[in-house]
């Protein structure tokens, strides 16, 4: 919408800072390089990004390669960081990040490299 609040470069990298600290602010944009185990992993983690943006209508820009997915975000309609970005980002890092806790059911990916797919920080 074009009443979306924009924030101040110097306010957004204060949110980077306190909540997305693997996320930075270049080129007007949100962004967070994402590396990945090979293409497959690639595809999970752009499919993740894509059915996360669709639901929420707010559609970052991906750049895709082999090993590596970089997702940037700004609501152009605003021509500037909103709160749209803020909350898709930590939505995206959230669901990408996530792994089971030591307490939980389910066991989580392996520690072995053949079933890596995308590297936690």
């Amino acid at each position: 919408m074009p009443n979306d609040k924009t924030y101040t470069d110097s306010a957004i990298r204060r949110h980077l800072t306190t909540e997305l600290p693997r996320w930075s602010y270049d080129d007007g944009r949100l962004q967070r390089h994402y590396r990945t185990s090979g293409w497959k992993g690639t595809l999970m983690v752009v499919n993740t990004v894509g059915h996360l943006a669709e639901a929420a209508w707010h559609h970052p820009d991906l750049q895709v390669s082999y090993a590596d997915v970089i997702v940037k975000l700004v609501t152009h309609s605003a021509n500037g960081i909103t709160d749209k970005d803020f909350e898709l980002a930590r939505k995206i890092e959230e669901t990408l990040m996530w792994r089971p806790g030591t307490d939980s059911a389910l066991e989580g990916t392996p520690d072995d490299p053949r079933f890596a797919y995308i590297q936690y920080d």
